[in-house]
């Protein structure tokens, strides 16, 4: 059996950058060091963290320790104002294509537009991004959301940073129907846009697709949803331990792929136990 692995799979440069900013500070400080909320989205990793001592907490007034990191999502305004009048140092690792993201979206309110949010709103970067982007604004995960939405003077789009660039497009060509005025800013992570399109490639060429990471991770379902719309046989997984040896059976080439939130350890024994498999049916 063949196997396939994407050469964008695992970590990105936000998560990397993230997980760096955190291990950096846990070995400086004296102290307590927590995340607000889990630092990304993969609960293996966060399992690890903690056993450093690095807990993920939800509530900013719980804490009392020497550094609370903001998570590679970001968080909303009000959370980092709270933060600071409570005395609380911060660290922030929030993702920098998630930072300009942020940074557009008050632009936009600023200018008097009606910001669009393309994503999930229930995602904490989109409630990141809704905090920016004042009290008109929009969140669409489908050109759908908006047909009951009445016109407005001016609309402003952004996208969080994981959204397919198909849904983009269809949201965009929608809010023209809603407005005289548009203006866009595509904040869709290139990284991500290269992962899809590569996770598509490899999928339409194989008999089974794998694709690792969180199940609470949003790029990763995505990658996931996207290889399964090529009609190849797709399994979301978190471990190589959800492997069922019965998937292979006369199945010749396996890809692989994973979310941008997957460490390498993960993906190396994923592809530990497919060899063990392929060894095993040879």
């Amino acid at each position: 059996m063949e196997i396939i692995i994407a050469s964008h799979a695992g970590f990105c440069f936000g998560v990397k950058r993230a997980i760096k900013t955190t291990y950096d500070t846990a070995e400086k400080a004296e102290g307590e060091v927590a995340t607000l909320g889990p630092l990304i989205h993969n609960p293996q990793v966060v399992s690890r963290l903690e056993s450093m001592g690095v807990r993920p907490i939800e509530n900013i007034l719980d804490f009392d320790g020497e550094a609370l990191i903001i998570r590679s999502h970001g968080v909303p305004a009000s959370v980092v104002k709270t933060a600071r009048d409570a005395g609380i140092k911060l660290v922030d690792a929030t993702c920098p294509f998630v930072k300009k993201a942020q940074e557009y979206a008050r632009q936009l309110k600023e200018e008097g537009c009606t910001v669009v949010i393309v994503g999930d709103k229930d995602h904490p970067e989109v409630q990141g991004l809704l905090s920016y982007a004042g009290d008109s604004a929009l969140v669409a995960a489908d050109h759908q959301d908006l047909e009951g939405v009445r016109k407005v003077p001016k609309i402003g789009i952004i996208a969080q940073t994981t959204t397919t660039f198909e849904t983009f497009e269809r949201i965009v060509r929608q809010c023209l129907r809603k407005a005289k005025e548009i203006r866009i800013y595509n904040t869709i992570c290139d990284a991500t846009h290269v992962r899809q399109q590569e996770a598509q490639e490899i999928a339409r060429k194989v008999d089974l697709m794998l694709v690792v990471g969180g199940r609470n991770s949003g790029n990763t379902t995505r990658l996931a949803e996207l290889c399964g719309l090529t009609g190849t046989r797709t399994f979301h997984i978190e471990t190589q331990d959800e492997i069922d040896p019965f998937w292979f059976q006369d199945v010749k080439e396996v890809g692989i792929t994973a979310g941008a939130s997957t460490p390498e350890w993960i993906i190396e024994m994923v592809i530990e136990r497919l060899n063990q498999i392929s060894e095993k049916s040879g």
